[in-house]
């Protein structure tokens, strides 16, 4: 049975399609308009081995603000689409990537209810390129919300902004890959003593 969400999203600021197959081999075709952003959704289909498509129109003419949230909350609805009912995963995950100097912990419960816990070094270069630094909090806060998981995020030292953003969509690529992967001791069962996620 296939894993597929797809997400169309359109406002006055943006246009939004994403697709993810969780079952994929890691291609992905990333097109938002923001550079930076474009290479941290394409670690996440990478090392999630999803296969990930996002295109998003966005006014850029204003700033990056609305087509990096728009496109961060469709990704969240498809990815919570693609999960279906959860029934036979592993539900939690959790990975720790080192990237030279900077390293990021991701853990992740694919509960059905959302909540973020944030934590990264101060004292950040403000932009990467056109990419506000700011916005990796605000990435994970829509994705969250969407997917309605919980997402603890924690990277205790690093200096390079480049390297200090790109563990944490590393890490987190692979902790929502092993949470979300089926469990073949678990077959036709949700990892949960409600009985529901």
């Amino acid at each position: 049975m296939s894993r597929i969400g797809r997400v169309e999203r359109t406002t006055k600021e943006t246009s939004v399609v994403v697709e993810m197959d969780l079952d994929g081999s890691g291609r992905t075709d990333i097109s938002t308009g923001v550079g930076f952003y474009d290479h941290m959704l394409d670690q996440l289909g990478r090392h999630g081995l999803f296969d990930l498509t996002v295109k998003t129109d966005g006014d850029l003419h204003i700033d990056t603000h609305h087509t990096i949230e728009d496109t961060a909350l469709a990704l969240g609805a498809a990815f919570k689409q693609a999960l279906g009912d959860k029934v036979g995963i592993y539900r939690f995950g959790n990975c720790t990537v080192p990237l030279d100097e900077s390293l990021a912990q991701v853990t992740v419960d694919l509960s059905g209810r959302p909540y973020l816990v944030h934590t990264e070094p101060d004292n950040m270069a403000p932009m990467i390129g056109t990419y506000d630094t700011t916005m990796t909090r605000h990435i994970l806060e829509s994705f969250v919300a969407q997917a309605q998981i919980a997402l603890h995020v924690h990277v205790p030292y690093g200096r390079n902004a480049h390297h200090i953003v790109e563990c944490q969509f590393k890490a987190l690529a692979r902790a929502l890959r092993y949470a979300s992967e089926r469990d073949p001791r678990a077959a036709g069962i949700i990892p949960s003593t409600k009985g529901a996620l």
